[in-house]
């Protein structure tokens, strides 16, 4: 049997050079997440994402249709908007008020006959971006004729989890946002890398047979699924940490990574995401946010009061920290701790002379997989 052999070499997850061409290539052609759809309930309200190079904002206009925007003034290419808000009828440019309605059409521009003689407004309109709604999120995509998200997620869509994400209200406590010192394909891969389930996580994913995980790529996104193991599946509902969001007979864990950094983990007790934001060449950033079943806050607050960390007890683990080494990730029973851990020091390794990749096992071809695509990406044979 052929051995497998890693795609990248160490340049691809240090230099700023690969970091620029996969934002040019990568992520300012590819859908991007933006929210949950609550996020935009009323109209004029808005949000704005990083699309690779691209910062484009959704607004709910009066008509309650969503649309979406290049956030660039059309006069000097300020940014319309920060992050998040809501407006009542307009959007002015901060530098010079230019004002566009919620359409995006350009309705005043100040001094007009006296600094702009003839201009057209009607040729000035905010330029478009593509937006779409797939399971209770938003997405975005830089080209404004770009196909439906339903077209992106392909095949993958019943490969994902029974949940009906649209009657799960979200556990806002358990929303987090944290910084690692890695690469983001470092991040991505610890994600979809099978083999060491087993291993880092003993502890705290105990509760899935990770020997019966199925696993592949469908198209450019990832698809995995794993049963519960005997003994936790042998009462799901009292060995659930929380109340149970699917029937207990269809009890697993599906954690799919749709490319180029969005993921979603679904299991008996939860609905969640895992969105991956490179910041530079060493930093990501990734940001949790959690949906539950239609029980009130207080069963869910005092329930985590029990585990470590919301995200560990989410998923049914039993593992119990370590008291007299509470500070050391590895023995924190804190899945996520864990996982930052391995990925940044497998990040400082890369910087040794004495750094060569060993071989690759069964349960870690996805990260050789994902290595592909991403080099038919930026070599334009996606």
């Amino acid at each position: 049997m052929t051995r497998m052999m890693h795609k990248l070499p160490v340049s691809a997850y240090t230099s700023q050079d690969w970091f620029d061409r996969e934002q040019r290539e990568i992520f300012s052609k590819t859908w991007r997440y933006a929210c949950f759809i609550e996020d935009i309930a009323e109209p004029g309200d808005y949000i704005s994402v990083q699309a690779g190079l691209n910062n484009i904002f959704i607004v709910m206009g009066h008509d309650r249709r969503l649309r979406a925007f290049h956030n660039i003034c059309r006069h000097r290419g300020t940014q319309l908007i920060r992050a998040v808000g809501k407006t009542k009828k307009a959007l002015t440019c901060p530098y010079h008020d230019w004002t566009y309605d919620l359409d995006g059409n350009l309705i005043s521009v100040p001094d007009e006959k006296r600094e702009f003689e003839g201009i057209d407004k009607s040729c000035l309109g905010l330029k478009p971006a593509a937006v779409d709604v797939w399971r209770g999120m938003i997405f975005v995509h830089p080209d404004p004729d770009t196909g439906s998200i339903t077209e992106w997620v392909g095949d993958l869509e019943p490969k994902l989890g029974p949940h009906a994400v649209d009657k799960l209200p979200e556990y806002k406590d358990a929303r987090t946002s944290y910084e690692i010192k890695a690469n983001w394909k470092i991040v991505v891969e610890n994600y979809i890398d099978v083999y060491h389930l087993s291993h880092l996580h003993s502890g705290t994913l105990s509760m899935y047979d990770h020997a019966k995980a199925k696993y592949k790529f469908v198209g450019t996104h990832y698809a995995f699924w794993e049963p519960p193991s005997e003994r936790y599946g042998a009462d799901i509902k009292a060995n659930a940490p929380y109340p149970l969001v699917i029937p207990s007979e269809q009890a697993g864990a599906w954690v799919p990574m749709l490319f180029p950094g969005i993921g979603l983990a679904e299991t008996e007790s939860i609905w969640a995401t895992f969105i991956v934001k490179p910041l530079a060449p060493e930093l990501t950033r990734v940001e949790n946010r959690v949906r539950v079943a239609n029980a009130s806050i207080w069963e869910f607050g005092k329930q985590a009061l029990r585990s470590n960390s919301f995200w560990s007890g989410s998923f049914g683990g039993k593992y119990k920290p370590d008291p007299e080494n509470k500070d050391d990730p590895m023995t924190s029973g804190d899945l996520v701790a864990e996982d930052i851990y391995a990925c940044e020091q497998q990040q400082k390794s890369l910087k040794s002379p004495y750094f060569e990749v060993g071989p690759v096992s069964v349960g870690e071809s996805p990260i050789i997989g994902h290595q592909e695509i991403i080099l038919n990406w930026l070599e334009g044979k996606k």
